[in-house]
């Protein structure tokens, strides 16, 4: 099969050592594995956060049987995405070939390969199905997930990390067996989600990611017409962080955003949207109500501060 032969060569196999404390305190080492995708010809590697967080050791398995050491550049608990690097030499390695993640529609071919167990010459582990579904947001243990792409391609542990190919062998999604309630469906964080985080990873190690700092709810006319608030749509404010934009601002909660930039918001998931494809030190103009008086407020974004 085409689509394969042409994407193999850019999947790895990623051994990780990590150290655990039992039930008694005693320290003793966990073996994890995963796959990978090599994203660079100098030795950059996309793969899930969950496989590469916290490892003591990591152990990167090439298509062509060569064992490099892996390094953590970078990870990111909110989008199950990390950054590893391997030292090749003067070798470039075979990077994949990106696709457009914005342009894949529900019934697309879709194919998710992995390098579970450093096998590859042997071939890879294959699966096959179709785009089911298209920003799909799950609840899981390290938080929620948001804008995946759902197929029913399984997703094993071992193809965690790999990725999820279209009928032309170009890289959509980087497959996660970490999300829940996954069985026979698998879930992939769409490539250019990825990449734009991994930049991030590889520039400042970490996601710098803005922060406007309020909690709010979505306004309907029965909520409006039950706490008899001032206006039957837009995001009514239910905390406002000390020292966050907002706060600094004076937005505090009982207020209603009416819009954002001239945009009207319907509920606080698309302000959080919106916010998110902003950068640190943008300015949004909050179209605000308190009561019957309504005013403009300039907000400058800041970093979302570590918890």
């Amino acid at each position: 099969m085409k689509i394969i032969e042409k994407a193999s060569p850019s999947v790895v196999n990623i051994n990780t050592v990590m150290l655990m404390q039992d039930a008694y305190m005693n320290v003793t080492p966990q073996q994890g594995m995963g796959s990978g995708i090599i994203i660079d010809p100098k030795g950059f590697i996309l793969t899930n956060n969950h496989i590469a967080e916290n490892a003591q050791s990591m152990m990167v398995s090439m298509f062509d049987g060569t064992k490099l050491e892996g390094k953590v550049v970078g990870t990111d608990p909110m989008s199950d995405v990390a950054v590893i690097k391997v030292d090749a030499g003067k070798k470039k390695l075979p990077a994949a070939t990106l696709g457009d993640s914005d342009g894949i529609r529900v019934g697309h071919i879709a194919v998710a390969i992995g390098n579970p167990f450093g096998f590859m010459l042997r071939g890879p582990t294959v699966t096959v199905g179709v785009i089911s579904a298209l920003n799909r947001t799950i609840q899981a243990d390290k938080g929620v997930f948001e804008n995946l792409i759902q197929t029913d391609a399984h997703i094993n542990p071992g193809n965690s990390g790999g990725p999820l190919l279209n009928r032309d062998g170009e890289v959509i999604g980087m497959n996660s067996a970490n999300i829940p309630f996954a069985q026979g469906i698998g879930f992939s964080i769409p490539i250019n989600l990825a990449m734009r985080i991994a930049k991030e990873l590889i520039e400042h190690g970490k996601v710098v990611r803005p922060w406007l700092g309020i909690l709010g709810v979505g306004i309907n006319k029965e909520l409006a017409e039950y706490y008899n608030l001032s206006a039957s749509e837009g995001v009514l404010v239910t905390r406002s962080y000390e020292n966050s934009p907002a706060g600094q601002q004076r937005i505090t909660a009982g207020d209603i955003i009416m819009s954002v930039d001239g945009k009207k918001i319907a509920d606080m998931s698309e302000l959080a949207g919106y916010v998110r494809k902003k950068k640190v030190g943008d300015v949004l103009t909050l179209a605000v109500k308190r009561g019957n008086i309504e005013g403009n407020v300039k907000v400058r974004l800041a970093e979302t501060p570590v918890s």
